[in-house]
C-alpha cells in the first residue's frame, strides 16, 4: 500500500560506522484513522534473523556517539515496551533491503515531526525493558515536515 499523494513528513535515513551502506527514507502520511508509515531501506547488515528493530525516538537529532542524542523510544504516555507510541513493527531484510508499510493510531504526524527514526542492528524481542533489546542503533533520520 502506497499513497499517491505527497507525504506529510519524511525522514532520510543515514547510517553510522561501520554500517555505511544503510540508507533510505521513511514517509509519514496523516490519514483519518491514523498515520500510514512507509519505510524503504537498503544496505541492512545480516544479523541472523533478518529482522531489525525500528522505532521512533524522542530525541531531535541524530548526533552524539552511536546516535545518543536520539534518546529513548517516543512515548508521551510512559507505557512499557512494546506499547510505546514510537514502537513500530521490525523491518525484515531481504538481501539487505526492506520495505514496510504500517498504519498506526499511536501518534499523529504533527506529534513526531522533529523526532528521530532509528533502525537497530538486532531484533526487537518485544519484552525487554525499556527498548526490546534490539541492539545498537545503526541508522537514523530526523522526521521533517514536507
Amino acid at each position: 500500500m502506497r499513497c499517491s499523494r505527497k507525504p506529510n513528513a519524511r525522514a532520510i535515513i543515514k547510517s553510522s560506522e561501520p554500517y555505511l551502506n544503510v540508507r533510505g527514507e521513511v514517509l509519514f502520511f496523516q490519514e483519518r484513522d491514523g498515520v500510514l508509515v512507509t519505510a524503504k531501506i537498503s544496505g541492512l547488515p545480516q544479523n541472523g534473523s533478518g529482522f531489525h528493530g525500528f522505532h521512533i525516538h524522542e530525541g531531535d537529532s541524530c548526533g552524539g556517539k552511536d546516535f545518543a542524542d536520539t534518546k529513548g523510544h517516543y512515548d508521551p504516555k510512559k507505557r512499557p515496551h512494546p506499547s510505546h507510541a514510537g514502537d513500530l513493527p521490525p523491518l525484515l531484510s531481504n538481501k539487505g533491503n526492506a520495505y514496510m508499510t504500517v498504519m498506526t493510531d499511536r501518534f499523529r504526524v504533527r506529534d513526531v515531526v522533529g523526532r528521530t527514526v532509528i533502525i537497530h542492528g538486532g531484533t526487537d524481542d518485544f519484552r525487554t525493558q525499556p527498548s526490546g533489546d534490539a541492539g545498537e542503533k545503526i541508522a537514523c533520520g530526523v522526521i521533517q515536515a514536507v
